[in-house]
Parts: structure tokens; sequence; C-alpha cells
């Protein structure tokens, strides 16, 4: 099994000897039991980390001396997954997924038909606890860089931000173009738009295209909001080099 990841803030690799204390510290002291002989990875969650080696474990930390320097240069090309609200915490589990898949940013998107609303309280809630889900599974995914959480967007500030993107592909049970066949372009930003349960709406899919979308389809099956994002950023990821970057 490969060495557990753990996160620190960012500054705090830069000398031989690392603390893993905090939150962080006591989850692996206390919760995994790791113990000194032991080999973790730790990261600043933006591209620098290293495998450790743990010199001692107490009072819910970990002291650790660095064996090797890990890194995970930026991406040429992005993967932005635009994923509508949905209930039942669909959005959640495709968030989760979309992470361990790679994605770089993700955009929560306050769609026409969402059901879910985000308001006040609420939406700081729903925010902090999609930003706990990426945390979550970067650290499960062994990843040195941690996708970007946005600010959420109504459909105004999608069309904005699509306007800005070097490509961006709507998924539509009803396009024509099959997304296996988009030609990615070698850097920039791909933004990928995934609906709600209810989908697009006409006016949304009509405005993004009107600024530069493109409608695209999985297959012939309908996927819900939580499998649709996943599934099309395993295959932007087998069509680019970014699988063994």
């Amino acid at each position: 099994m490969s060495d557990p990841l753990f996160l620190l803030p960012p500054g705090a690799l830069s000398g031989e000897e690392v603390v893993l204390d905090g939150p962080e510290g006591r989850h692996a002291a206390t919760v995994q039991r790791i113990g000194a002989g032991e080999s973790v990875i730790v990261s600043d969650g933006v591209g620098d980390g290293a495998r450790c080696l743990v010199l001692d474990a107490a009072d819910g930390a970990l002291r650790l001396r660095v064996t090797e320097r890990l890194t995970d240069p930026p991406p040429a090309l992005r993967l932005v997954l635009v994923q509508a609200l949905a209930k039942a915490d669909r959005d959640l589990q495709a968030v989760e997924t979309a992470t361990e898949l790679d994605v770089d940013e993700v955009v929560p998107w306050q769609a026409d038909r969402s059901i879910v609303r985000w308001r006040g309280e609420r939406a700081t809630k729903a925010l902090r606890k999609w930003d706990q889900t990426i945390v979550a599974a970067t650290k499960q995914s062994r990843r040195l860089r941690r996708p970007l959480l946005a600010d959420p967007v109504a459909r105004r500030g999608l069309l904005d931000r699509a306007a800005r993107a070097d490509l961006v592909l709507v998924l539509h049970e009803e396009a024509q173009e099959p997304l296996s066949t988009v030609q990615l372009p070698d850097a920039g930003e791909v933004l990928l738009v995934v609906g709600p349960e209810g989908g697009i709406s006409p006016e949304e899919l009509r405005e993004l295209v009107d600024v530069g979308g493109r409608a695209v389809r999985l297959g012939r099956s309908v996927l819900r909001t939580s499998t649709a994002g996943p599934a099309a950023l395993a295959v932007l990821g087998a069509a680019s080099s970014r699988s063994w970057r």
C-alpha cells in the first residue's frame, strides 16, 4: 500500500525536518497510529511535497525527516469542472470523484433547474462541505496539488467564466458531437459544464453556445449528475498527456 499523504500549511517544507501537528498530526498519530520508522508523504497542496521518515510520534504530532523531495508542476492544460448544485449530495459525489480524477478546479453552479438553493448561512456551510470533500479526496488519491474551489456562480457568472476559457464543453443528452472526438488544446483552460438532475435549460445551453461552448455527449446513456462529470473527466484525461504528467 502506498504511503499516506497529509497536508501542511504553505512554507512548512523548507527544512530537512518537519513537524506534522494540528488536526493532521492528531489524525496521523492518534487515529491512524503511525509510529516511528514508518514512511509518510506530506504536501503543501500546491505542488510541493516530500516523502518522510517518521522519527517520533507523541502528543498528537509526528516529527519527520525528509528523505525525498517531490513536486507536481502546474499543468499546461487545466481541467475545470462546473458542477451544478444537486440534491441528495450527488454534487458532492461528483466533486469527490472528480478530485480523484485529477480535476484542477471545481466551480459550484446554481443552475436554473437546480433543486438545491444556496443562500446565506446554508451557502457558507455547503461550500465548506465541498472544500472538506476536496481535501479528503486529495489525500485519498495522493495528490500533491489539490483542486481549487471557486466561489459559486449563477448563470451570469458562468457565462463570464466560459467567455474567458479556451474550450467550453457542455454535457447534454441531445448533443450530436461525441466527447471522445473533441480535440483538446495543448494548453489553457477547458471548462466542463454539468447540469443538475433536471438538465441544462434551453436558455442556458443557447447562451453557453453563444459564448463559444460546444454541446457534447458521452454515449447513448443519460448519466446522473454525480456520474457525468467524473466520466467525462476520465475521457478527457485519457485523451491528453495529463495522464502521465
